[in-house]
């Protein structure tokens, strides 16, 4: 499995803010991308950095991916008044979600 881990940075977020507002909308755009397995999006509130993590069966379906990938990148940061700070790649050593 890989991974591209992008990073944002802008205004802090209000405590009461629906962090998850888009979610459907971006999940819909990459849900039926070849090799696409998921994505988290994290968010430190107090700073306003966030980052977002998807997941891809293997590394030739991230790389083909990556057009899409900026596009949604782009137009999230712009909604959100946010910039794209750093675009990295890696494989996934491991992973493990509890119950």
């Amino acid at each position: 499995m890989f991974a591209r881990l992008s990073t944002y940075q802008g205004s802090p977020v209000p405590a009461e803010g629906d962090l998850g507002a888009q979610s459907e909308e971006i999940v819909r755009q990459v849900q039926d991308v070849p090799g696409f397995r998921g994505v988290y999006y994290l968010v430190d509130r107090a700073t306003g950095e966030a980052k977002s993590l998807t997941l891809w069966e293997d590394e030739r379906s991230m790389r083909e991916s990556e057009e899409l990938a900026t596009r949604i990148r782009e137009e999230t940061a712009r909604r959100e008044g946010q910039q794209v700070v750093t675009v990295e790649h890696f494989e996934v050593g491991f992973s493990h979600l509890g119950p």
